[in-house]
């Protein structure tokens, strides 16, 4: 999947965060999520300064969040936190819980998104069931730029899961 024409009225520079639920999202949850938030967002505001906000959900597990102030400056603190506070009431108030971003996320050969322990991951690497070409997740970009740019999936062979892990690159 590309990326690149995600919330195209924010620039690249925008603040990102990913949540990820611990289960696949019904739709009817990924509508309340993005209702939630976009009434958030026509309010969004760091320390006066108004924020415009984006939210989606992709492949039913992730929630991203977008900001960027609409003049020069970066999101405090508070405007942060604010966000993150809508986010975790709404996943509340649905019964959604989120993982913790110390998983490692991985697309399957079933094409589902799979969430694993690192050890239980090393021990795929392995046994060769993950392998360089195998999709992995960076739930820790912080800019909608990166995403833009394909960080956010990738073959593990690519990403920092391939310095981690010890990936064996494929051999030509």
């Amino acid at each position: 999947m590309t990326y690149s024409d995600l919330f195209p009225t924010l620039p690249d520079a925008a603040r990102c965060w990913i949540y990820v639920a611990q289960r696949r999202l019904t739709g009817a949850e990924q509508r309340a999520l993005l209702d939630t938030l976009n009434a958030f967002f026509e309010g969004w505001a760091s320390h006066g300064r108004p924020v415009q906000g984006a939210a989606t959900c992709l492949d039913d597990r992730f929630l991203v969040v977008a900001g960027a102030l609409m003049q020069e400056g970066e999101i405090s603190g508070c405007g942060i936190d604010a966000s993150v506070h809508v986010v975790e009431e709404a996943a509340q108030r649905l019964g959604v819980t989120w993982a913790s971003p110390l998983l490692i996320f991985y697309r399957s050969d079933d094409d589902t998104v799979v969430s694993l322990p690192r050890p239980t991951f090393k021990k795929l690497v392995a046994d060769g069931t993950v392998t360089a070409e195998t999709r992995v997740f960076d739930v820790s970009l912080p800019t909608l730029g990166q995403l833009r740019r394909g960080a956010f999936e990738q073959p593990a062979g690519d990403s920092w899961h391939a310095r981690i892990f010890r990936i064996p690159r494929p051999v030509a």
